[in-house]
């Protein structure tokens, strides 16, 4: 199993937005309210990816990322944008369909 600093995240999604982590899971970080997700990137832990609810407006993505991509420069680390998602429950479960 790979180390995932997920207290550095936290840290980074904290000061860029302000909220909270609600869930990690894997490579998965879900900060309140779900508007992004941050994945840890495998081949570089200096490096993160981004995804958008497809509900997520182009000028509050591009605030978020711009807040996200500061932060994450005081910690010496990027993020890039790698697309959107959107949640669908199935039954007791909800799945992650990435576009």
């Amino acid at each position: 199993m790979e180390f995932r600093n997920l207290e550095n995240v936290r840290a980074i999604i904290k000061d860029a937005t302000g909220l909270d982590v609600s869930y990690a899971y894997d490579d998965l970080v879900f900060p309140d309210h779900t508007a992004f997700i941050v994945q840890f990137d495998d081949d570089n832990a200096k490096n993160f990816f981004c995804y958008f609810q497809e509900e997520c407006e182009p000028e509050e993505r591009k605030k978020i990322l711009d807040s996200l991509t500061t932060a994450c420069s005081k910690e010496k680390c990027s993020i890039h944008s790698k697309g959107s998602f959107r949640l669908e429950q199935k039954g007791d479960e909800v799945d992650i369909i990435f576009s």
